[in-house]
């Protein structure tokens, strides 16, 4: 019984040392190596966590959008206007092409779209989807984007074809800027670095707001928006580090698109750095109508609509799935399981046992000729000690010649193996040992 109750005690020990090592207040079981990506249900450095749960106590409406653009126009919980979309780039899962035209639509009915695109900045979840891809940004807000490196070798080139060119040797300065700009962008940082986003003019987005910062885990490389033929944009702010402009809007249709040039500003470990959470509130507070609501792309950042982690965890299934389970363990540990060792019983070995062990080690380790010798003189030595007379050492072949027991085919096969084995020539020792039992039992009757 107290054998028993020890191995309880180490069982439960076991279990409390997995639940401390494995389950944490994520909710997964086991730690987590990916990188955390920007969605609502992240409670980490990079959700949107925060700011969902900042519009909720508000009363302002957030929704987790789990399903395509094109599924907009149908929900009966929007109003048709008057609604904020964030979509965060790089995504996790990529667009489909049906998806733009819906979209397109929806945001020309009177709704805003804002892209937080990681291109003036590189967290860490934009590092580990290898970059952005301009394609989708292009495809969501109708404008183009470049490197400031690409724009000054474009320019270049531009400048190059006209009159009164400049060098070759400024166009491949700015060739090797943008290859260094690429290599440095895979060096991360041992502490997030600080890039600081500044308003140009006043504008009702800025109301109160002084300087916003976005974080990067890895070198950025600088982005510019290119001005299309045929549209406007209007640059909204800068970086103060570099000059660069970081957010521009166009209008499209009753809507307008907004595009942030750093994509962390708003999650979880960067909302609350500066005027962050007062950039935000303006803009939900001049794009959001009052029945309006602010859409988070959680689809294209991992979290369809089939899957819904706070739901999961809060099924009592799995809580009821769980007790089965380490009963079952415990029921096992403490039922099935041998508690002690079976003690190894060593039987003594027989004197015969030990006779051939030793017996089989010296056969292995000395000559045959040498045993075969050993042998003969015993057998011999036996032979003069029966007749009862002291031979001088001579080997008895006479006395073996006269006794009419032995058999000639014996003799003649005992002096053969008697010279091979003075001749330092292999000898069958087991032959040897029957043949001169069979003598001795010969001449002893």
């Amino acid at each position: 019984m107290r054998e028993r109750l020890l191995t309880f005690a180490l069982a439960v020990g076991a279990l409390i040392l997995f639940v401390a090592m494995f389950v944490k207040r994520e909710g997964a079981l086991g730690a987590r190596n990916e990188v955390p990506r920007p969605t609502t249900a992240e409670r980490r450095g990079n959700g949107y966590h925060a700011a969902a749960s900042w519009l909720d106590g508000e009363g302002i409406r957030e929704i987790s959008l789990r399903n395509r653009f094109d599924t907009l126009a149908k929900r009966d919980d929007l109003p048709p206007a008057g609604n904020l979309l964030i979509v965060t780039l790089p995504a996790a899962n990529s667009f489909n092409t049906w998806e733009f035209i819906p979209l397109d639509r929806w945001i020309r009915a009177g709704n805003t779209l804002l892209i937080l695109a990681a291109l003036s900045d590189n967290p860490d979840w934009g590092f580990a989807q290898g970059g952005l891809a301009s394609g989708d940004l292009n495809l969501l807000t109708g404008l183009e984007f470049e490197t400031i490196a690409a724009r000054d070798i474009r320019v270049g080139e531009r400048a190059r074809r006209a009159p009164g060119a400049p060098n070759k040797a400024e166009r491949d300065a700015a060739a090797a800027r943008q290859e260094r700009d690429a290599a440095a962008a895979f060096r991360a940082f041992a502490e997030p670095e600080r890039s600081t986003l500044v308003p140009n003019r006043a504008h009702a987005y800025f109301n109160g707001v002084q300087h916003v910062i976005a974080l990067s885990d890895y070198r950025p490389i600088a982005w510019t928006a290119k001005v299309p033929y045929e549209g406007f944009v209007l640059a909204l702010a800068h970086e103060q580090q570099r000059g660069n402009g970081v957010m521009w809007t166009r209008p499209l249709g009753q809507g307008r698109i907004i595009v942030s040039a750093f994509g962390s500003v708003f999650t979880n470990r960067a909302i609350g750095l500066a005027d962050n959470a007062e950039l935000l509130a303006n803009i939900v507070g001049v794009t959001v109508g009052p029945r309006g609501a602010v859409l988070f792309d959680d689809l294209h950042q991992g979290l369809g609509a089939a899957y819904d982690p706070n739901k999961f965890y809060k099924d009592r299934r799995l809580y009821i799935t769980l007790a089965v389970l380490v009963g079952l363990w415990f029921v096992w540990v403490l039922g099935s399981t041998r508690l002690r060792a079976p003690v190894a019983s060593g039987s003594t070995p027989r004197e015969a046992e030990l006779i051939r062990a030793a017996g089989g080690f010296f056969a292995r380790a000395l000559p045959s000729h040498a045993g075969a010798r050993r042998l003969l003189d015993n057998f011999f030595a036996r032979v003069s000690a029966r007749a009862g007379g002291h031979r001088d050492g001579r080997i008895p072949w006479d006395l073996l010649e006269r006794n009419p027991r032995v058999t000639p085919a014996d003799l003649e096969q005992l002096k053969a193996w008697y010279g091979e084995a003075h001749a330092a020539r292999r000898v069958p020792l087991q032959r040897l040992h029957n043949l001169l039992v069979r003598i001795d039992r010969q001449m002893a009757t």
